[in-house]
């Protein structure tokens, strides 16, 4: 079950791959500056995930606009990572937590995926500017995705 809102969400640094190398990619970097939205998601390379980051990225507008920055977190490798976004031109930060410390923090490890071991569920969460949870859902089954919806009305609330 994933972390409750109300509660302060765990700070990370989580390592991203892009052109220019690998770059730290942290919660603390937008506090105090933006909301940010953490979706975390099973695996690159399939086909529900990459709907949801490739729909993500197509519709970034509205989250820049509701003063919130994206980060999609799986327990891929940053180089993996990396060559997914390039393929599907994936415009959002791409964090690795492959040694899955942030997917336990916030309680969203999902056990044994497809016989191919432990990955992050798929669920999201809005961190307001402070640090708090503000929104919190982990999906019933990795197939499903997350209500944005729901997401978006709880970064309206903070504006």
């Amino acid at each position: 079950m994933a972390i409750k809102v109300g509660t302060k969400a765990p700070d990370f640094s989580l390592k991203s791959k892009t052109p220019t190398g690998l770059v730290d990619v942290k919660l603390s970097d937008n506090l105090g500056k933006k909301n940010t939205v953490l979706l975390f998601f099973p695996a690159a390379f399939t086909s529900v995930c990459t709907k949801e980051l490739c729909d993500i990225t197509a519709g970034l507008g509205q989250y820049t606009g509701l003063n919130a920055a994206v980060i999609g977190i799986s327990v891929d490798t940053p180089f993996a990572q990396e060559a997914w976004a390039q393929k599907e031109k994936i415009a959002i930060p791409l964090a690795s937590d492959l040694n899955k410390t942030v997917t336990r923090a916030y309680d969203v490890l999902f056990p044994n995926l497809a016989g191919i071991g432990d990955t992050a569920a798929r669920a999201a969460f809005v961190i307001d500017k402070t640090g708090v949870v503000r929104y919190a859902e982990q999906t019933p089954s990795p197939k499903d995705l997350p209500n944005f919806v729901g997401v978006q009305a709880a970064l309206a609330a903070l504006k």
